[in-house]
């Protein structure tokens, strides 16, 4: 049974009201053909036997006119020069159109599959990915968001914005992710709807290609594109996932999903660790070592914390006493299972977002919730014995089901298994008097809870009464279900106000709910997307935040503001908007733990500035002073991202127990850097790239330019603690 999410068309009729160029009796027949080979693979005995049927079937419908109308044009694209036309640029080519929208997990997880498929058949083979996003939100219309979520996804083949659902409307799709692929005519060979379907897509795919290769169809020649992540300057975090607060030490652990890191930090901003690195992977043991894939959840108390390593299906443990990783469940690939009751590595997941800590019973946070997103579906891992609501007992470090039937519904009901839940991507349990798990329910957009003393499911606020109706969304303040959410993924408790917070992600707003009076209102933001400080609640703003989270005694409501790649920092008694300065500063009890960069993101037009070699010794200090002359009328940009950063290639080492990037708020930047005691080589090249943000105050012209200064270093063998200057001179 292949997982997908039913989209507008097939909601109303009256949505779907659009001049369709294909004939009816065309789509009729295509539909047949493929009934008839889908029943025909069902038989088949081996591989060349499915390969046969699946010529058999291209043979057949390439013989009849079911030709694909081209784009629209004035559509917006994305990783192309320009717009694509499918009878000009795309003639030649197999092409697959990826129907899908940002916000779907079921889309999320076909990405894997078109990756390995592009890896395996280039353009010049004759294949060509071409994603259509046909949004379910308005929010996700908006082309901004959707080039954020091409990075955060790292989508690299092109995209177009088929924000009126026209081409949807005219292939008749009815659910995400749909896959249509395409003859090198636009001749429509074949569809796929849902995940799960690996197997047939790169099968189907390997036959056309030799089938229209033999009869000399294909074109080799390249598609030109224009990555849209090359265009962007670095950024210290990139699209935050969850962020959790330790109460006994104030420190705040970081999912920094678009880096694939965990990041602690003191409470004013100072990294204390960075676990993981820029490149993604799944690698346990030391936390110099280990890796992450997207990390989404996190949880932190004392030394421990709690990773929700979302795009490796797993749950991962960092024990910061012991400086170790480890895998508490998850394999490592996307699991189907939908029950559960193994332990560690045996049991499989699938796209954990969000973790919670909870208690049943008398012992104390004996259990790990988690918002089981790919299966729509709460879980729970037993971190001591205990049993669920029911009587089921459990040993140690057990994962299993807690809460939905595996279905992607908004269904509330007494019995937690026959409950349906919809992407679930935010949790938090509210103690004592509540009792229970509050859940951001993101693609039904509501906020639910579930009780940890009989499991049962009630709706809080937003959505409407139609299990099945995922398209009751908006932007009201209201009670109960006369509010309205847009795929909220975050909520925080706070026990001192006994109220509920809510990242409103797709609606740019924080919102507060009171669960006495089922009362919800907007705490901050306009609804607009984009980046405002402040001065005050009403009037900051916010680019999809995706999580909340309560410090400081419940004085503080910290938000991974996703899009802006920021922490912003709410003072919940003055009523005050900041960002939370966060600086790779080492700590005097983890230096060793940071992790040097391998480098740093300048931009492609960045000049490379030659500096005279220097001999230096160990244990020397050099003061590296910026000489840098702007435009005349010219000056820094206050607020944008201007930064500094060290790096040599292959010479990591160098960096251990050093800062090795920081802001840039004015050209009198000093850079220190320290020559190790130990020294591994005898001469390198250590760069400095600088990276200004500047404005011209008289035409108003802005520009982003970039720097990098080449010092090599030659060492010599005796330790002097000396200090040293040595000037960076640039005049643009």
């Amino acid at each position: 049974m292949w997982d997908a999410e039913v989209g507008p068309g097939a909601r109303s009729l009256a949505r779907s009201v659009i001049a369709v160029r294909l004939s009816v009796r065309l789509s009729v027949a295509m539909a047949a053909a493929q009934a008839e080979l889908e029943a025909a693979l069902l038989t088949a005995h081996n591989l060349p036997h499915t390969e046969r049927l699946i010529r058999q079937h291209v043979e057949q419908v390439d013989g009849a006119d079911f030709t694909v109308p081209e784009f629209d044009e004035g559509l917006e694209w994305i990783n192309t020069d320009g717009p694509l036309h499918l009878h000009t640029d795309l003639s030649g080519k197999v092409v697959v159109l990826d129907f899908f929208t940002y916000c779907c997990i079921n889309c999320m997880h076909l990405l894997p599959d078109l990756h390995a498929l592009e890896q395996k058949y280039s353009h010049e083979d004759g294949l060509v990915v071409v994603g259509v996003h046909s949004a379910k939100f308005p929010n996700e219309k908006v082309l901004e968001n959707i080039q954020s979520a091409i990075l955060r996804y790292n989508i690299t083949h092109p995209v177009v914005n088929d924000a009126d659902a026209n081409l949807w409307h005219e292939l008749q799709v009815t659910c995400w992710p749909t896959l249509v692929i395409l003859g090198p005519r636009g001749n429509r060979l074949f569809t796929l709807m849902g995940e799960g379907h690996r197997e047939k897509l790169f099968s189907f795919i390997s036959v056309t290609l030799k089938y229209y290769k033999e009869k000399g169809k294909i074109k080799d020649q390249g598609i030109k594109l224009k990555l849209y992540k090359d265009s962007l300057p670095p950024s210290s975090l990139l699209f935050l996932g969850k962020i959790a607060v330790d109460n006994s030490t104030g420190n705040l652990a970081i999912a920094d999903s678009g880096h694939h890191r965990i990041l602690v930090i003191g409470k004013h901003g100072q990294v204390r660790y960075s676990i993981g690195g820029k490149k993604s992977g799944w690698k346990d043991g030391s936390i110099l070592e280990a890796t992450f894939n997207s990390p989404q959840g996190i949880l932190m108390k004392d030394n421990i914390i709690y990773v929700a390593d979302t795009e490796n299906h797993a749950i991962r443990k960092i024990d910061l006493t012991t400086e170790k990783v480890s895998t508490i469940a998850g394999t490592g690939v996307q699991g189907t299972d939908k029950e559960g009751g193994k332990t560690g590595v045996k049991q499989s997941i699938s796209s954990p977002w969000d973790l919670a800590f909870g208690s049943i019973g008398h012992a104390e946070n004996n259990l790990l919730f988690i918002a089981m997103a790919g299966t729509h579906q709460i879980w729970v891992i037993f971190l001591e014995d205990g049993k669920l609501p029911g009587g089921t007992e459990y040993k140690k470090g057990t994962c299993v089901r807690f809460a939905g039937n595996g279905h992607e519904e908004n269904r509330n009901n007494s019995y937690p298994r026959k409950s349906g839940f919809a992407q679930p991507s935010g949790l938090c349990v509210a103690p004592r008097e509540w009792n229970c798990l509050f859940v951001a329910d993101s693609e039904s957009s509501t906020i639910r809870s579930v009780s940890l003393k009989d499991g049962a499911v009630k709706n809080l606020v937003g959505g409407e009464r139609d299990p099945m109706n995922l398209f009751a969304f908006g932007d009201r303040d209201g009670i109960g279900l006369n509010a309205k959410l847009q795929h909220p993924l975050g909520v925080a408790w706070n026990e001192k106000t006994k109220l509920l917070y809510v990242a409103d992600s797709y609606n740019h707003k924080i919102k507060v709910i009171n669960p006495k009076t089922k009362h919800c209102t907007t705490l901050a933001g306009t609804g607009k997307a984009s980046n405002v400080i402040g001065p005050n609640f009403k009037q900051a703003t916010f680019n999809e935040p995706g999580d909340v989270c309560v410090g400081e005694n419940g004085n503080v409501l910290y938000v991974a503001d996703t899009n802006n790649h920021q922490i912003k920092v709410l003072d919940l008694e003055r009523e005050t908007v900041s960002v939370l300065p966060v600086t790779f500063a080492d700590a005097v009890d983890s230096s060793q733990s940071i992790k040097p960069k391998k480098g740093s993101r300048l931009p492609k037009s960045a000049v490379s500035v030659q500096q005279t070699p220097l001999v230096v010794s160990p244990c020397q200090t050099l003061q590296f002073r910026l000489k840098i002359e702007l435009p005349e009328g010219a000056k820094l940009t206050e607020g944008a991202p201007s930064f500094w950063a060290l790096w040599a290639e292959d010479h990591e080492w160098l960096f251990a127990g050093q800062k090795i990037d920081g802001e840039i708020v004015n050209l009198e930047n000093e850079i220190v850097f320290v020559v190790p005691a130990q020294v591994q080589t005898n001469e390198l090249v250590l760069s400095i790239d600088v990276c200004l943000y500047f404005c011209n105050i008289n035409d108003k012209k802005c520009q982003m330019k970039g720097i990098s200064f080449k010092q090599p270093l030659e060492f010599s063998s005796t330790c002097e603690e000396i200090i040293s200057t040595v000037d960076l001179p640039f005049n643009f």
